[in-house]
């Protein structure tokens, strides 16, 4: 047995990988006196992902809250979860995303103007950040002035993810949330006289068609698609960097050879996950790699320790823009498979592309650890200074 980390600590957070390794040959952990267990094998992640009726995504709420709210989307199991998907999914299908690409590329050339010039950014202010942002703020139909606004709440709803375990994160501040709540009302309201060409007047309608959605699911969808719409990218966008730069031969391939960038990024995803974990629950008493979870206890499935598991990836930390089949669990499996993968990868795919056919040489401008995303849920820089050669 070994001892589990604190996941929230920010060394934690800094170099997580050797726990993985370490809990991949003892998988699962159950630590009852944390209250929690921890599942690190590829095949056991999957089997647990599959299996919504076993592993509920539902928590119920603490014994002294008063009038819970319904759980959202990413919280809830069917038939809650499947009428609640079924309201966002069309307008995420990789046939709708990609009717977005002439934007995004649009986008992308704009931000990066300025860095082209200067020869040297912040890649998550110039680019990572900005970009996600924007596309699902057009997508909702938010304004560009209040953009900014998306930051900061956003930045409080990631910092408050996995705050229930350990006893560490914080959870998200009522101020911020009535912020938030205010901000949509009164969106929901403009849309309701007003409707628009854009996903809340879908919602809106939806809401308004009567059983589907209440007023209360409408604000919690919007809240998650404001997070989960521009948080993965943004680190995706960002690790994505730290590979190229810690993988120059590597870079070198696809840079010949743009056609390769897509793999790139799939490998990007398996190996520095934007998504770390996800929390389940499960239903009754349950035996994972012949050890018993008992019912109920809080099970992190660890996807970043599943996408290094040598059983299935050969010579799984090396980076390898070729690798196939790259069948990793980054987005998650079964049906909670992140509903944005193909608008992130989209996005990841046009921004390398834009860079890479205008800029060479990249490098980081300062040593030692970068500033981190501060949940053990998420993997991600906020901030990561670049220098490179405009071509």
């Amino acid at each position: 047995m070994i001892a589990a980390p604190n996941i929230n600590d920010p060394a934690f957070l800094e170099n997580p990988f050797p726990f993985y390794e370490m809990g991949r040959a003892l998988s699962p952990l159950v630590l009852h006196e944390r209250g929690l267990a921890m599942v690190f094998g590829y095949e056991d992640c999957v089997r647990i992902l599959k299996d919504w009726e076993t592993w509920s995504s539902r928590f119920p709420p603490p014994p002294d809250a008063e009038n819970p709210p319904e759980p959202m989307m990413l919280n809830s199991d069917p038939p809650r979860h499947t009428r609640l998907r079924g309201l966002v999914s069309q307008a995420f299908t990789p046939r709708m995303v990609e009717q977005l690409e002439p934007r995004i590329r649009e986008i992308t050339r704009e931000l990066l103007a300025p860095a082209l010039e200067a020869g040297r950014c912040d890649l998550v202010a110039t680019l990572a950040y900005p970009l996600p942002v924007i596309v699902i703020a057009e997508i909702l139909g938010i304004p560009p002035e209040d953009r900014e606004r998306f930051k900061v709440w956003s930045d409080e709803a990631v910092a408050s993810l996995g705050s229930g375990l350990q006893g560490g994160g914080r959870q998200l501040r009522q101020e911020i949330f009535e912020e938030m709540r205010e901000y949509f009302t009164a969106m929901v309201e403009e849309r309701r006289e007003r409707p628009r060409n854009d996903l809340i007047s879908g919602l809106v309608q939806a809401e308004e068609a009567g059983e589907r959605l209440t007023f209360a699911d409408l604000l919690q969808m919007l809240v998650l698609l404001l997070v989960a719409g521009n948080e993965t990218t943004t680190n995706l966008i960002s690790n994505a960097m730290l590979e190229f730069i810690a993988h120059p031969d590597e870079l070198a391939k696809f840079e010949a050879e743009p056609g390769l960038i897509p793999s790139a990024i799939e490998e990007v995803l398996r190996l520095n996950s934007p998504v770390q974990a996800t929390v389940r629950r499960p239903t009754r008493d349950v035996e994972v790699g012949g050890r018993r979870i008992p019912a109920n206890m809080p099970t992190v499935v660890w996807l970043a320790a599943a996408n290094r598991d040598p059983a299935q990836f050969p010579d799984p930390l090396r980076f390898d823009v070729t690798r196939t089949p790259n069948r990793h669990l980054a987005f998650g499996m079964g049906i909670h498979f992140c509903l944005g993968a193909p608008l992130a990868r989209l996005e990841a795919k046009v921004a390398y592309e834009e860079l890479l056919a205008r800029a060479t040489g990249f490098e980081r401008t300062t040593e030692g650890p970068l500033p981190r995303v501060p949940t053990f849920i998420m993997r991600g820089v906020l901030e990561l200074p670049i220098a490179f050669r405009v071509k």
